[in-house]
């Protein structure tokens, strides 16, 4: 794990958030609320510190894409569970450690199973996915690959949602694929206590190709 002195951007710790950061980073309160609680309690290991201690450094931009976060994470049409699904899957794809490992803790949270943890990594073709779960998966593949949902991914997605859910799907994935370029950009570390990747997982991540699937009319 790197130590935040390595980053491109050092992360501000919660003593040095003065009035104008704290108003900015209450985009997303849930977050800032146990950042806070976790440094209070004197513990260095709050998840999300460090990434909000960058943000830190300007706070209106934090403002508005936390803003943008805290919908999409937290008060979409999409269940905690559907978005954990979306979320996991383009961390692995983008190969964002910290956003994944943040991520594995949440999935839990929501329902997700070992299994299912495992096989997100494998992708929406893997073996023991229900068919709108596949689905699920796979506009993290479909927008990471194109930009684009498939069309025989949006046919099948039509059948199960409805336009709201799938704008959210949209914009759920494209914040998360920022945020991994935000991450490993500013070269931003876990945090004290926060366990990484096993290395022959992290292996695999930084190994695993983002396939195509040829057949999709797109």
């Amino acid at each position: 794990m790197k130590e935040p002195n390595e980053s491109r951007i050092t992360p501000l710790l919660p003593p040095d958030w003065d009035d104008e950061i704290l108003d900015a980073l209450n985009a997303f309160p849930g977050g800032l609320k146990f950042v806070l609680s976790r440094w209070e309690d004197g513990g260095e290991d709050a998840r999300g510190m460090h990434t909000l201690g960058s943000f830190a450094h300007y706070p209106a931009l934090a403002k508005a894409f936390l803003t943008f976060n805290h919908h999409v994470a937290a008060n979409s049409t999409l269940t905690a569970r559907e978005r954990e699904l979306l979320i996991l899957r383009i961390s692995w794809l983008r190969k964002s450690e910290y956003e994944f490992v943040q991520h594995v803790i949440l999935g839990r949270r929501a329902g997700l199973t070992e299994e299912e943890l495992k096989r997100i990594q494998a992708g929406p073709d893997a073996p023991g996915w229900n068919a709108p779960d596949a689905d699920i998966v796979r506009v993290a593949d479909d927008l990471h690959n194109d930009a684009c949902i498939g069309a025989d991914t949006w046919t099948r997605l039509s059948t199960q949602f409805g336009p709201r859910q799938i704008m959210d799907m949209v914009f759920l994935v494209g914040c998360y694929d920022i945020l991994a370029m935000v991450l490993k950009s500013f070269k931003i570390p876990l945090e004290p206590g926060v366990a990484p990747l096993e290395p022959e997982v992290l292996k695999q991540m930084l190994e695993s190709p983002a396939g195509k699937r040829p057949d999709e009319n797109r």
